[in-house]
């Protein structure tokens, strides 16, 4: 039986990582043989929103952030994607720039599938083209989700929604039976769950108090997830 967290995460989790399943051989091999591999330093831009696609990126190891930016150089951080997940391929079907930016939340490597390889297999592969119109179809309610339950949470629900969150996230197999390590800036789960750092760092202060999270430096590690379930209002 899945987990309380596996099913809340569910309504909010993209499944790009499934793009090249049931994908024949061939085509397989093909992806595989034309993949460019890049290292990024965290804060490096992969992409940037009104570019235009010459392909589509997978994160091979590392964590990537697709965000929006708004004046003064604020961000909204609209989704993170971790090892395994494909990103930048809706812009490239659809032959529009890009509608978000993407970066490194930390050292990352990052592989490139030129456009000519993978829309090539594309129009030979029927599997492909079910399996992209389903990712499609379901990231669109997963955005629709996001934007639903944000707009009517308070700033403390969507901080312990977007905790929950980032836990899962990073979860590593070394990880699945132990405490995970939340590591991220300060700044970016401010992004993430839409506030000031300062309403960020009051709040977490008091979660803390309340022996929800543990605080390491930039590491939280969740304590009570069932409570920040119950606080996300997600029962």
């Amino acid at each position: 039986m899945k987990s309380t967290e596996e099913q809340i995460v569910k309504k909010f989790q993209f499944y790009s990582d499934s793009v090249l399943s049931g994908l024949a051989e061939e085509d397989r091999n093909e992806i595989e043989e034309n993949i460019r591999y890049r290292k990024y330093k965290a804060g490096k831009n992969i992409f940037i929103e009104g570019a235009y696609p010459s392909g589509i990126f997978y994160v091979k190891e590392g964590k990537i952030k697709k965000y929006k930016s708004y004046s003064e150089g604020k961000e909204q951080i609209i989704y993170i994607c971790t090892k395994g997940e494909f990103f930048g391929y809706s812009a490239m079907l659809s032959e529009e720039p890009y509608g978000d930016s993407s970066a490194a939340l930390e050292d990352s490597t990052v592989g490139y599938i030129p456009k000519e390889v993978f829309m090539k297999i594309l129009n030979r592969s029927s599997i492909l083209s079910l399996t992209l119109l389903k990712n499609l179809s379901h990231e669109f309610g997963v955005m629709v989700n996001n934007v639903v339950t944000y707009a009517h949470r308070t700033v403390r629900e969507r901080v312990a929604l977007s905790l929950i969150l980032l836990n899962h996230k990073f979860k590593t197999d070394a990880s699945q039976d132990c405490c995970v390590e939340i590591v991220l800036p300060r700044e970016d789960l401010a992004n993430m769950v839409g506030t000031a750092v300062e309403t960020l760092t009051r709040l977490l202060r008091q979660f803390k108090e309340e022996e929800l999270i543990e605080i390491k430096g930039r590491k939280i590690i969740l304590k009570n997830e069932k409570q920040l379930i119950k606080i996300a209002d997600l029962y």
